[in-house]
């Protein structure tokens, strides 16, 4: 019930599987953030609109629209998926269309997530399981040397992150996991269905 009324609140098409092939195990298929999850996620999480937000593995946009419906903070989509990508483009244009907003707030970027410039003004990250522990390493690499450049308060928002993942963060870098959100009231009987919040200081 909640997937329907949250595409059609923010006239967009999110639902359904993933389109085309992928050609590589590294990357995994397309699955959006159930909207159940992500009214459990905002009610423990603030963001604000100053905050820039990166989305890896966008899909067709959801985190995007929502976000940025309710926070006004600055989304951008990585999708490497050409078909998913124009999904998300033209839920931009119906998105905007009924909410006859002009706003260069709303951004998605066909690429590699890997190959993301990360931008000096990105503080907020999101991962749901978007793709092999391999690609997560050079992401996350990009995401500190942008901090070393650029030093800023950085937060990670991974949902259903896998070992490999946290062993990495925790083991390897210098975040430090600052919340654990469960939600085995929406989703019983499996420990990943949570959202892990991993914070590194300015």
């Amino acid at each position: 019930m909640k997937e329907y009324f949250y595409d059609k609140l923010l006239n967009i098409k999110t639902r359904g599987q993933q389109k085309g092939s992928l050609d590589s195990r590294d990357h995994h298929p397309y699955q959006p953030t159930s909207y159940n999850a992500l009214e459990v996620l905002f009610q423990h999480y603030q963001l604000n609109s100053s905050d820039h937000v990166v989305d890896f593995g966008c899909g067709k946009g959801r985190l995007n629209f929502f976000i940025y419906y309710f926070y006004h903070a600055a989304v951008k989509g990585v999708e490497m998926n050409s078909i998913l990508y124009d999904e998300a483009i033209r839920n931009r244009e119906r998105y905007l269309n009924q909410t006859n907003e002009k706003t260069d707030k709303i951004h998605f970027q066909c690429c590699l997530a890997q190959n993301y410039q990360i931008s000096p003004l990105d503080n907020r990250f999101y991962f749901f399981n978007p793709f092999s522990i391999g690609i997560f390493i050079e992401v996350i690499q990009n995401i500190l040397c942008s901090h070393e450049q650029y030093t800023r308060e950085i937060e990670l928002i991974i949902y259903y992150g896998s070992d490999d993942y946290i062993d990495y963060l925790e083991n390897k870098t210098d975040f430090e996991l600052r919340e654990k959100i469960d939600l085995s009231a929406i989703f019983q009987d499996d420990p990943y269905d949570r959202f892990l919040i991993y914070r590194l200081e300015g």
